[in-house]
């Protein structure tokens, strides 16, 4: 009787997704563009669709999108003395929408939101830094539907210039801590060539 139950329940969700899907279709550029993004997939973006509208026309900016959903730090500050920094409450399914993404956005190698998640980690702790890469994706989320743009990575496995100012930076550190670093001179191997 149980795995009758459980038939039933899996051959319901596929015709809801079956349906959802159908009724996405005329915003089927909107879904491809969201799933693009590093942890997201179909799914999470005809759910992000479904509530937030295929233009986010809504919300007039990605500040107000990030507050409805509660994606955004809080700030209880009185007389300069700051009280909470908890997020505010929000619509739930979207902030438990992003966090399962922004955990999938971190696991992503050589993504812009695995770096910032590395960086933010030991000050932060795991918790709060999801909350921060969930504020970045629930921004870009605005960017992507209300002004029609493709997501693009700017990770440093991208571009050769980003790979170039990044070894850099660590030679310099190198440096900053004691270490002698000589770089190969290309105009002595040529001379003894």
């Amino acid at each position: 009787m149980t795995l009758e139950h459980l038939q039933i329940l899996e051959q319901q969700i596929a015709q809801l997704d079956q349906e959802l899907a159908t009724l996405l279709h005329p915003h089927q550029d909107a879904v491809e563009r969201l799933a693009e993004v590093p942890g997201f997939a179909v799914d999470s973006a005809q759910q992000i669709i479904a509530e937030v509208g295929p233009a986010a026309a809504t919300f007039p900016s990605e500040k107000c999108l990030s507050s409805w959903v509660g994606a955004c730090p809080g700030e209880e500050e009185s007389a300069g003395v700051n009280y909470s920094h908890r997020s505010p409450k929000g619509n739930r399914h979207m902030r438990r929408l992003l966090n399962q993404t922004a955990n999938a956005a971190v696991k992503a190698k050589g993504s812009i939101f695995e770096i910032i998640y590395r960086r933010c980690v030991p000050r932060l702790g795991h918790n709060q830094a999801i909350g921060v890469i969930a504020h970045r994706q629930c921004r870009l989320i605005w960017l992507i539907l209300h002004q029609g743009t493709r997501y693009e990575e700017r990770g440093p496995a991208v571009t050769k210039r980003s790979r170039y100012q990044r070894t850099w930076r660590m030679i310099r550190q190198l440096r900053n801590l004691g270490y002698r670093i000589e770089l190969p001179n290309p105009q002595a191997s040529q001379a003894q060539a």
